[in-house]
C-alpha cells in the first residue's frame, strides 16, 4: 500500500507538470506518512544525498561556464566554428554543430548550450534563408553534445553515485561526443544538399587563424580541466574552482567584455542553478533510499535476468528503458533514481561500469530532444517562435543519427573506455 502512495503521487504530480524535484519530494512524503515513519527522515536523507565532496564540482563548473559566457565567449566560438566549417553547403548548420562541440567544453549543460548558441544562431540561420524548424532542430540536437564533452554535470552526478572517477567519466564521454557531432554534421550536409541550403564563401586561412586565436582562451579552458584531472595535480572540485577563477580572469581582463559590476549577478544566478540541481539530488536520494528499502532494484535485476542473461540483450533492454524514461523525466533525476539499480544489473552480466555509465548518460541526453519533456526542444522552439510539432519533425534525422552513435557506444566498449584507460590509471 505504501508503494501505491509512492508511485501514485509521483506519477500524478509529474502528469500535472509539477517540477521533478517537487514530485520526488511529495512522493517520498506520501510514502513516509502512509508507513508511519518519522518525517525527520526526509531532511536526514536529503543531506546525506548532497553531502558528497565531488558534488562541489557542480557550482564551480556552472559558475565558470556563466562567467565565460558573460565574457564574450559565445560570439568568439561561433566565429571560429564558422571559419572552420561555414564554407560547406549548409555552413551555418555545420557551424551550429561545431559551436556546440566547442561550447560543450565550457558550459557542461545542454540547456545552457541551447539557450546561449540558439539565441545567436537560430535568428542568424533564419535570416540567411534556412527554415525556422530546421534551425531550431539542429540547435536542439547539437546541444546534447555538450554534456558528453568535459566538463559535464551529469558525469559528475554519475561519479558521485557510483564511485567511478569523475576524470575517467569526463574522458569516457569525449569520443562519443565527437562521434555525435560528426554524425550530425553528415546529416546536416545531406539535408543541405538535398534542399539546396545556402553556403558561404571561404574566408581564407587568415580568418581561420584569427578566429582561432580570438577563441583560444575559451577553448583552452577544456584543456585546463582535462589536464588538471589527468595529471592528478587537482581533484575535480579543485579543478572546478580553478576553472571559475580562470573564466573570471579571461572574461574581465583578457577579453575585457565581463564588467566587474555584472559578476555578483552571475554568481547569484550560478548559485540558484546549483541549488536547483542539488535540491533535485537531495529529494531523489530520499526517493532512491525508499526504493532500496523496498528492494525495487533487486526486483528489477531479478525480473530482467529471468528473461535473459545475454549481455547484448540486456544492453538493448537498458537502452529501451532509458530512452522511454528520458521522454518523461529530467536527466539528473532519472540518473539518480535508475542508475544504481541498472548498474547492478549491468555488472551482473559483465558490463564494465565505466562503459555502462557512458552509454547511460548519452542515452538520457537524447531525452532532452524527445517530446513530451524535451527541455532543449522547448528552448529552441521558443527562440524560433514555432510550435513544438514542426521542430519535432525536423529533429528526427538528427535524433536517428544520435541513436546510431548510442548503439555504437553501447556495443563497442572501447569507444568509451579506450581514452580513460590509456590516459589514466583505472
Amino acid at each position: 500500500m505504501e508503494l501505491f502512495w509512492l508511485f501514485g503521487t509521483f506519477l500524478i504530480t509529474l502528469a500535472l507538470g509539477v517540477p521533478v524535484a517537487i514530485c520526488l519530494g511529495l512522493a517520498s512524503l506520501a510514502y513516509i506518512v502512509a508507513s508511519g515513519m518519522p518525517l525527520v527522515i526526509i531532511p536526514q536523507r536529503m543531506f546525506a544525498g548532497i553531502d558528497v565532496f565531488v558534488l562541489l564540482c557542480i557550482p564551480g563548473f556552472i559558475l565558470a561556464g556563466n562567467l565565460m559566457n558573460g565574457g564574450g565567449i559565445t560570439e568568439r566560438i561561433i566565429r571560429f566554428a564558422n571559419a572552420l566549417v561555414g564554407w560547406m553547403r549548409g555552413g551555418l548548420g555545420m557551424t551550429n554543430v561545431a559551436g556546440s562541440m566547442l561550447f560543450g567544453g565550457i558550459s557542461g549543460t545542454a540547456v545552457a548550450d541551447a539557450a546561449s548558441l540558439g539565441s545567436v544562431l537560430i535568428p542568424g540561420m533564419k535570416k540567411s534563408g534556412y527554415p525556422a524548424d530546421f534551425s531550431a532542430a539542429i540547435t536542439a540536437a547539437s546541444s546534447t553534445v555538450g554534456p558528453m564533452i568535459p566538463p559535464s554535470v551529469p558525469m559528475i552526478i554519475v561519479g558521485a553515485l557510483s564511485g567511478i572517477s569523475v576524470g575517467q567519466m569526463f574522458l569516457a564521454g569525449a569520443i562519443p561526443g565527437i562521434l555525435m557531432g560528426v554524425g550530425m554534421m553528415v546529416v546536416c550536409y545531406i539535408i543541405s544538399v538535398r534542399r539546396d541550403f545556402p553556403r558561404q564563401e571561404w574566408k581564407g586561412v587568415r580568418e581561420l587563424v584569427a578566429s582561432f586565436f580570438s577563441a583560444f582562451w575559451a577553448i583552452a579552458m577544456t584543456a585546463l580541466i582535462v589536464g588538471g584531472l589527468m595529471s592528478g595535480v587537482a581533484t575535480p572540485t579543485e579543478t572546478a574552482i580553478v576553472a571559475a577563477i580562470y573564466a573570471f580572469v579571461v572574461g574581465a581582463f583578457v577579453y575585457r567584455e565581463l564588467p566587474i559590476a555584472r559578476v555578483p549577478k552571475i554568481v547569484i544566478d550560478s548559485a540558484v542553478s546549483s541549488a536547483g540541481i542539488l535540491a533535485l539530488v537531495g529529494f531523489a536520494n530520499v526517493f532512491g533510499s525508499i526504493l532500496s528499502a523496498e528492494r525495487i532494484p533487486q526486483m528489477i535485476v531479478s525480473a530482467v535476468l529471468s528473461i535473459t542473461d545475454n549481455k547484448f540483450l540486456v544492453i538493448l533492454l537498458i537502452n529501451l528503458l532509458l530512452l522511454f524514461v528520458g521522454m518523461f523525466m529530467e536527466t539528473i533525476a532519472a540518473l539518480i533514481i535508475l542508475f544504481v539499480p541498472l548498474l547492478t544489473l549491468a555488472q551482473a552480466v559483465g558490463i564494465d561500469p565505466l562503459h555502462f555509465a557512458t552509454f547511460a548518460v548519452l542515452n538520457l541526453m537524447l531525452g532532452l530532444t524527445t517530446p513530451p519533456v524535451g527541455v532543449c526542444l522547448f528552448v529552441c522552439a521558443n527562440i524560433a517562435r514555432l510550435p513544438l510539432l514542426p521542430v519535432v519533425k525536423a529533429i528526427m534525422p538528427f535524433l536517428l543519427s544520435n541513436i546510431i552513435v548510442l548503439l555504437l557506444v553501447s556495443y563497442i566498449p572501447a569507444i568509451s573506455t579506450w581514452l580513460p584507460t590509456t590516459l589514466m590509471a583505472r
